[in-house]
């Protein structure tokens, strides 16, 4: 059995507290980072690398092939490979797509997924179900962490659900905006194979000056 610790958090692309970001990241300590809005313009190689060294992980895939979809991961953690995919552009709107890293940790291989869902209602369960798509083609385990952008029960959110569990449980803590929390719109989903061991939602006083979302915290457990 192998535990890992996975964080994903929505940084707000960078413009609050950078200091007290990068110390709540070490003081969670992940194992692996599933980041939405990382940097994904000029010099987002750079970028990347540097925020990685800030929160003492190193870069595992995502980036700007992945339109700001970040993960990152530890030493402990042996990145075998990566990929991304784009969500087709509607016109007038943000393009969008997906970081994926297969990770090994001793003798267990997973797979994690970041992405970042439309603000739009229509364009969201298109993706979502292209991202559903890409989740039932790895035969590993997977792991999913993102910001959907709609509330649990939204039609996005049940589709990338089927299959996958909600590693929140019955625990409705809200997620976003820090000023005033009033919605949960940042989840991770765990393949079956993976046992949840503790979820949390971050909610200190750096978390409120680092970002306009809560980091989300889930301790697996991985055959």
């Amino acid at each position: 059995m192998t535990k890992v610790r996975v964080l994903s958090y929505n940084l707000h692309s960078l413009r609050d507290d950078r200091r007290a970001l990068a110390s709540i990241v070490r003081e969670i300590a992940p194992d692996v980072a599933i980041l939405q809005e990382a940097p994904r313009r000029f010099r987002w190689r750079q970028k990347s690398a540097d925020l990685a060294r800030d929160f003492d992980l190193v870069v595992g895939g995502g980036g700007l092939p992945s339109l700001g979809n970040l993960i990152l991961t530890n030493l402990r953690v042996r990145t075998v490979e990566n990929w991304n995919v784009r969500y087709p552009l509607t016109p007038g709107r943000h393009m969008r797509g997906a970081a994926f890293v297969r990770c090994r940790i001793g003798r267990s291989t997973f797979v994690a997924v970041g992405s970042h869902l439309s603000t739009d209602a229509n364009e969201r369960p298109h993706q979502a179900a292209l991202l559903k798509k890409y989740l039932d083609e790895v035969a590993e385990p997977v792991v999913f962490g993102g910001d959907l952008n709609e509330n649990s029960g939204g039609a996005a959110w049940r589709m990338l659900a089927d299959g996958l569990a909600d590693t929140a449980g019955d625990d409705e803590r809200h997620t976003f905006p820090c000023t005033a929390p009033r919605d949960r719109i940042d989840a991770v989903f765990a393949d079956p194979r993976i046992r949840v061991l503790q979820y949390d939602v971050v909610d200190t006083a750096q978390a409120h000056a680092a970002s306009d979302h809560f980091p989300v915290v889930v301790d697996l457990e991985i055959d």
